[in-house]
């Protein structure tokens, strides 16, 4: 089987004690372990393979603490690098009534976004290996670079690159800015995981099916269109797979995209599914792939946090078995 790289922040999400404020009211914060690219490799490693996390930390309380969280989960954490030039990101995060969230980020920048290509090491790459990533540390940074290098050396083993923009405007100078950097790296992604919030806004345009085919551009083989509590579609080779949703009682959607994802990508990785056969694979068995992509997804947002409410494999096949679709 091959492993999950997963390149970019992992931070500290301060989630409200209080549901249904705006950040300015909330008085309570509880500490949970996050970033987008954590999540995902969290999710993998929870599920059972190999996984491992590139970034880099502070040499500071929260540092430590992201570190023993990852290595917890059975993320490897040989890859990830400290310094003292920067703090550990932190991230503030409110909770409307029904779940979803409002941030307020702190880095300036933070210890993610030191990491230099040169800390990127060609080995660490095989065939067979799925590196994933998400936009929010593709501003303009060392850690830009480190990704494209990644994303090189991974592509040069035969590995499947996987990006989920994830947009987080608040961190970047101007929509434009993001939309148009998100844009750059769609074409180096085999595989596209794109949100029912952000599909227009990426591509510019408002007719779902013309918007979908315009990220069909570069390496893409895959699109996956996510629409939270509804399920997702896949697209691949003109062809498209509906998947429905499971119905949970939701406490905190935090990481729900990124728990989805992360099963997506454990499912191709326990097929040992290697480049070639990626869009025959994604035909064959997106049923199983997406019930259970699906339903880590759900799994999550019944708990708080997102490192901290991901499920096992033995709890999804469990939660798949009670609510068979």
């Amino acid at each position: 089987m091959g492993s999950l790289f997963s390149i970019g922040e992992v931070l500290i999400d301060f989630i409200p004690a209080q549901k249904g404020m705006a950040l300015k009211d909330v008085t309570s914060f509880e500490r949970a372990p996050g970033g987008a690219p954590a999540n995902v490799a969290a999710a993998v490693a929870k599920s059972g393979a190999n996984s491992s996390m590139i970034t880099k930390l502070g040499e500071d309380a929260f540092g430590d603490f992201l570190i023993e969280t990852l290595k917890n989960v059975g993320v490897n954490t040989d890859h990830v690098f400290r310094t003292n030039e920067a703090n550990t990101a932190l991230a503030f995060v409110s909770l409307k009534e029904d779940g979803e969230r409002d941030f307020s980020f702190y880095r300036n920048p933070s210890a993610d976004l030191l990491l230099t290509e040169d800390e990127i090491e060609e080995s660490w790459f095989k065939e067979g290996d799925i590196l994933h990533f998400c936009s929010v540390d593709l501003v303009e940074s060392p850690m830009k670079q480190a990704h494209k290098k990644a994303m090189g050396y991974a592509k040069e083993k035969g590995g499947i690159i996987s990006f989920d923009p994830n947009v987080r405007l608040p961190l970047w100078n101007s929509p434009e800015e993001c939309r148009e950097t998100i844009l750059s790296f769609i074409p180096e992604a085999h595989i596209l995981k794109i949100s029912d919030e952000e599909l227009e806004f990426i591509t510019g345009i408002a007719n779902e099916d013309e918007a979908i085919s315009s990220l069909f551009t570069g390496d893409v083989k895959a699109v996956i269109y996510t629409r939270g509590a509804k399920g997702a579609e896949l697209y691949v080779q003109n062809k498209s797979y509906q998947s429905n949703g499971y119905k949970v009682d939701v406490q905190d959607t935090t990481g729900a995209g990124d728990a989805f994802i992360g099963g997506f990508l454990y499912k191709l990785l326990e097929k040992n599914v290697s480049l070639s056969e990626l869009e025959s694979i994604l035909q064959s068995d997106h049923q199983e792939i997406l019930s259970y992509a699906n339903a880590s997804g759900a799994l999550t947002t019944t708990g708080k946090g997102a490192i901290s409410a991901l499920p096992t494999k033995a709890e999804i096949y469990e939660f798949m078995t009670k609510h068979e679709q």
